[in-house]
């Protein structure tokens, strides 16, 4: 394999673990690394950075984070490969499916789940999409069977999922307005992040990534993730990275510091709109013990009960 080739796609395939015989199909004659291409429509981004902060929840319990193995990222489509195991599937649906929470005051807290999403089997995948929108996600990499059953099974004990309404509920359209007009709307920020979201995984065996929003801005964070100058490189003005510039930096990577109350810090600007990332790499140095065997096999055994 030639090595000009595979210094092109380098770090594409280090944001998104995409093979390199994939990517070499998709390179041109001009020299340039493979760049990781944006979703074209709003309505698509949009659905991306409500999947991702959804899925944020998942912890860290494999070596990918959010249970990505890896991203096929096209203008118009986002494929996601899934880790094959029934827990992961299970949280993904847990997560993702939109339910009715009556609890809830505020329009963005009266649903659990992502507004408007709706899902179809298509063959061996998993198609998520919204109702009269350009947007789609589709879950491969398992067996689909799994999340049809898990999904009977949440629609069997909740009675206010979500998905066989042919079209958007009022609720989920409050919801999503109000998440599209804030201040700090997410999509800019998350959609092009779950593009590559391989880059904020650490050479560890268990990674998790997560993200919420913050006053001023987001936060994101890993438990042990990359060192941050390759985080900076693959995030900022790196071949393929988003153009998030470094505000501000707390980095340890090169110090000798084991504790696990030692880690790094970076606030990462997004030039076009000023917004914040305050990113935070805590380093819990975790390893894939018998006891965390132990709960993936008690997750597993579950995930279709």
């Amino acid at each position: 394999m030639p090595q000009a080739a595979l210094a092109l796609t380098a770090d594409r395939r280090r944001s998104t673990g995409e093979p390199h015989q994939a990517l070499h199909a998709l390179l041109t004659d001009t020299g340039q690394p493979l760049a990781i291409p944006a979703a074209r429509h709003p309505e698509q981004a949009q659905l991306e950075a409500a999947l991702f902060l959804a899925c944020c929840r998942l912890g860290g319990l494999s070596q990918h984070s959010l249970g990505i193995v890896h991203v096929r990222p096209q203008e118009d489509q986002l494929t996601l490969r899934l880790h094959a195991e029934p827990y992961i599937v299970h949280h993904w649906a847990d997560f993702l499916l939109p339910r009715l929470n009556t609890d809830g005051s505020d329009p963005r807290d009266r649903i659990t789940g992502v507004p408007g999403l709706r899902y179809r089997r298509e063959g061996s995948n998993i198609c998520l999409h919204r109702p009269g929108m350009p947007a789609r996600i589709v879950l491969t990499g398992f067996n689909p069977r799994w999340w049809e059953r898990i999904a009977h099974r949440f629609t069997t004990d909740h009675y206010d999922m979500l998905q066989h309404e042919p079209d958007w509920t009022p609720a989920e359209r409050a919801d999503h307005t109000a998440t599209v007009t804030s201040p700090f709307e997410p999509a800019p920020l998350f959609s092009p992040l779950l593009r590559r979201i391989r880059a904020t995984a650490g050479p560890g065996p268990v990674n998790s990534t997560d993200a919420w929003s913050s006053i001023g801005g987001f936060r994101l964070e890993t438990i042990d993730g990359p060192p941050c100058p390759d985080l900076i490189r693959l995030l900022g003005d790196g071949p393929t990275g988003l153009g998030w510039e470094v505000d501000h930096k707390r980095c340890t990577c090169l110090c000798d510091h084991t504790h696990a109350d030692v880690g790094c810090g970076i606030d990462f600007r997004e030039p076009s709109t000023g917004e914040l990332v305050y990113y935070s790499n805590t380093k819990w140095g975790r390893t894939l013990d018998d006891r965390r065997r132990e709960a993936i096999a008690e997750m597993n055994r579950a995930a279709f009960a």
